[in-house]
């Protein structure tokens, strides 16, 4: 493996031995754009600075970590455990934080503030997956929504957001191809709740709570290939 740092470039075979070599300020303002770190063990490491844009960060150990003004844009932090980790000026717009360890992190405040995919105005697209229930096993649909700028929204750490109404403007298959008009579309949650295009959908009881990611409302995604793979 091969760093670019400010101070030159350092190697090892991994990240750790990189560490445990050259000590654990070495990563400062270090470049690690889109670099593989999944499950890498980084506990208490400076990373003050660092551009870690779209880098891969699964299941990564970032204890304590120092990661004030890092570049975390993009980043994939799935299961990240970032406890006790400082996010001062980090920018961790459009990072996955989806099961994340996010406790007694410094500077939460303003992180999280930097982590809302959701755009606050105006309307928006959304995309879901749902289901038919006319086979055996059902066929997944992919419904693309209209989230009025008037609805209730909320989005927490992860990729997925929730809405109070949403007009369905269509409904497509995996490919993208445009299902027959007459078509209905089940929530897997929900079989009464049903999407048809054309149709203004609404959830009575939205939760505003946005920390509560299995709270009542329409879910959805801003990206429709996160639909499909859901």
């Amino acid at each position: 493996m091969k760093i670019i740092t400010p101070n030159g470039i350092l190697e090892g075979d991994n990240i750790e031995a990189i560490l445990k070599e050259h000590g654990f300020h070495c990563l400062h303002g270090a470049d690690l754009r889109g670099a593989y770190l999944r499950h890498a063990d980084l506990r208490g490491a400076d990373l003050c600075h660092a551009s870690l844009h779209g880098a891969y960060l699964m299941h990564a150990d970032l204890r304590g970590a120092d990661l004030c003004d890092a570049d975390l844009r993009d980043a994939d932090l799935y299961r990240a455990d970032l406890r006790g980790a400082d996010l001062h000026g980090a920018d961790l717009r459009g990072a996955d934080l989806y099961g994340a360890d996010l406790h007694r992190v410094y500077d939460v405040k303003l992180s999280i503030a930097k982590i809302s995919i959701l755009p606050d105005e105006g309307d928006i697209i959304g995309w879901k997956k749902a289901w038919t229930d006319n086979e055996m096993p059902p066929t997944p649909v992919i419904v693309k929504l209209l989230i009025p700028a008037d609805a209730q929204r909320s989005n927490a750490t992860g990729r997925k957001c929730r809405a109070s109404t949403a007009r369905v403007l269509d409904l497509q298959d995996k490919q993208g191809n445009s299902l027959p008009p007459d078509t209905t579309a089940y929530s897997s949650y929900d079989t009464d709740f049903t999407y048809k295009k054309g149709e203004t959908v609404h959830v009575e009881n939205f939760d505003t709570n946005r920390w509560n990611e299995c709270a009542p409302g329409i879910h959805f995604f801003i990206t429709r290939i996160e639909a499909v793979k859901y």
